[in-house]
């Protein structure tokens, strides 16, 4: 991560999503799809969404074979949207990857983000668990932190961080009205990603949110 944070050029930018719908209905599904939805798992889902209409963020920079100094790069774009989450486990910082999530449905990604939490939480992750992430989530929520910036990890180009669930005030044409909203900040390479289509895949990111219902 050390070398990540010296070598890639990043930028960071940060948006708000409304997941008022989202809260109110994550332990009612949980029951009906007979496992936990987390906001992790939503989180995940909607980052899948997001990307089939912004690839590039899966995208990095690999030697160009075909360059006539053998010294030039190009951008490789993924095949397969690969979300690597961070979990807290006894021997430290470990991130599972849960594969191939754009043909996953929610009840699938909880399911697969369960059984890696688990294994991650008793050191039974294998090498294959931990390999071949796209792109990456981290989430604080629970720690009671409001925002930050994540470190984009050394194999790819753009990861989110997602901080608590915050009830806030937001004025609406009939007067205020309590909501909950999240922090979602993107740090992202800039040798890959433009700075605009890195904005417009957090935009659309953040929309996933919004209606819970679509990512079902």
């Amino acid at each position: 991560m050390l070398a990540s944070k010296r070598n890639k050029p990043c930028y960071y930018m940060e948006t708000r999503a409304d997941v008022t719908e989202l809260m109110s209905i994550r332990h009612n599904l949980s029951r009906a799809l007979g496992v936990k939805v987390t906001t992790g798992t939503f989180y995940i889902r909607a980052m899948a969404m997001a990307i089939q209409r912004y690839p590039l963020m899966m995208g990095r920079l690999v030697p160009d074979v075909g360059h006539n100094n053998g010294d030039g790069t190009v951008i490789e774009i993924a095949e397969n949207v690969n979300i690597g989450f961070a979990v807290n486990s006894p021997q430290g910082l470990v991130v599972p990857v849960v594969r191939y999530t754009e043909g996953l449905s929610l009840a699938e990604i909880a399911k697969e983000e369960k059984v890696l939490t688990d294994r991650a939480r008793s050191n039974k992750l294998t090498l294959e668990d931990i390999e071949g992430e796209t792109i990456a989530l981290s989430n604080l929520g629970a720690y009671d932190i409001d925002s930050f910036q994540a470190i984009v990890p050394p194999q790819i180009s753009a990861i989110i961080a997602a901080g608590k669930i915050i009830p806030t005030v937001v004025p609406q044409e009939d007067g205020p009205v309590v909501r909950k909203l999240v922090s979602l900040s993107l740090t992202a390479d800039q040798r890959v990603i433009p700075c605009d289509y890195a904005a417009r895949f957090l935009h659309c990111l953040a929309e996933q949110l919004v209606d819970p219902e679509r990512m079902i």
